[in-house]
């Protein structure tokens, strides 16, 4: 709750978006909170903030856990920055019970993982885990232009450290569900076996600007409505694929964007998921199709840059049974269950044995600044973490 004040908004959510002041202000917060735990900090290139809890062994790989603090735009409270406190109150805990584990504790901070400034979401996990350059990762541009190591040297985060210097042992990461099962269930905690793969494009279309009371429509090429005609063909696709595809328009830039000028130039995102690798292969074939026959029937030109390609991920067998075991031990009911959402988790496991644990989220809202979680959830969904990571780094 002392963490949401930074950035929050009017409804009781947070507009915390990456590398901005109030980001800055959220890492030096934690950044001060792990030191007063006994953590130690390090800051990698591409910013991501490493605390850790020495082990016995000073050779031992990590142990760790984390998430990330940045928000969409007009996002919730709990959305990572759960799953980062969660970590502080291990190592508080640990502290507490003056616990020693040969594995250090690790938490992490990971930049961007939203995607709501830079157009690529879980950014340093990404780059962390060598699924992403990290130059090309630095060049990324913002909607003013800005780039990403620009924004890191602004706020004071672009580190020093090298990238893939940190070895793991294994990652659990806490999160709230982000949909509506665990509570329709009556259950507190989800072991999370995998998470669906996604496929993200940034989508240019370019027509030609003109003057809004001069040009008769018939004459027109406007890149907004071929845009919208675009975003209503590719919504009926997704409902053509069983078991039920996602597909999302979530951002558009127009230009010039002025109210009496036909837009010239669109630029959107599309974010497509399934489970399925080989229905998402063909989910993008006959999206890029769809847009592809509106541009020719408006005289438009349609070009798809991918952004994200992320495969449908499964999770450590061993992490989640430490998941489980941890349930189970403590009479803590529980179910399994995939992501429907990605989450830095999804990178790390390509590197490194990973588990998540989900928590409820109150009518499984998200990305929204109503998004809630309640306190015995989420001490739950901590005890959960602790139990898991301690018998890991033992």
């Amino acid at each position: 709750m002392q963490l949401a004040k930074i950035g929050a908004t009017d409804k009781g959510g947070v507009c915390r978006v990456s590398l901005t002041d109030v980001d800055r202000q959220a890492r030096d917060l934690f950044c001060e909170w792990a030191r007063e735990a006994g953590c130690s900090i390090r800051i990698d290139r591409i910013g991501n903030i490493f605390a850790r809890r020495a082990g016995t062994d000073p050779d031992a790989p990590s142990v760790m856990t984390g998430s990330h603090l940045d928000s969409q735009p007009l996002g919730g409270k709990f959305d990572g920055a759960f799953g980062v406190m969660a970590g502080l109150e291990v190592i508080r805990a640990l502290n507490d019970a003056k616990a020693k584990t040969t594995h250090p504790i690790e938490i992490v901070d990971w930049t961007d993982e939203e995607g709501a400034r830079f157009a690529a979401g879980c950014i340093g996990s990404g780059v962390f885990a060598g699924m992403r350059d990290l130059n090309e990762a630095l060049a990324l541009t913002d909607a003013d232009g800005m780039t990403l190591s620009a924004a890191l040297d602004d706020i004071g985060y672009a580190g020093p450290e090298e990238m893939g210097s940190t070895s793991i042992k294994a990652y659990f990461e806490a999160h709230i569900e982000q949909g509506p099962i665990l509570e329709a269930e009556k259950l507190p905690i989800g072991a999370v076996l995998g998470a669906q793969g996604q496929r993200c494009f940034l989508v240019t279309v370019t027509g030609e600007d003109g003057h809004a009371g001069t040009l008769p429509m018939l004459k027109r090429r406007d890149a907004f409505v071929g845009t919208a005609k675009m975003t209503v063909a590719i919504n009926a696709l997704a409902t053509t694929y069983e078991p039920h595809a996602v597909i999302t328009v979530g951002h558009v830039r127009v230009r010039p964007n002025s109210r009496n000028t036909i837009p010239g130039q669109v630029i959107c995102s599309i974010d497509s998921r399934h489970p399925d690798e080989a229905t998402l292969a063909q989910m993008e074939a006959d999206m890029t199709s769809a847009c592809q026959h509106v541009a020719d029937a408006d005289g438009l030109e349609v070009h798809f840059d991918a952004v994200t390609r992320a495969t449908p991920v499964a999770f450590d067998p061993a992490c989640i049974d430490a998941v489980r075991n941890a349930c189970n031990l403590r009479q803590i009911r529980f179910m399994d269950m995939h992501s429907g959402a990605g989450h830095d988790a999804c990178k790390i496991a390509s590197i490194a044995p990973t588990g998540m644990i989900f928590v409820p989220c109150e009518d499984g809202i998200s990305h929204n600044e109503l998004e809630n979680a309640t306190p015995e959830d989420t001490a739950t969904g901590a005890q959960v973490l602790l139990d898991a990571m301690l018998a890991t780094a033992r």
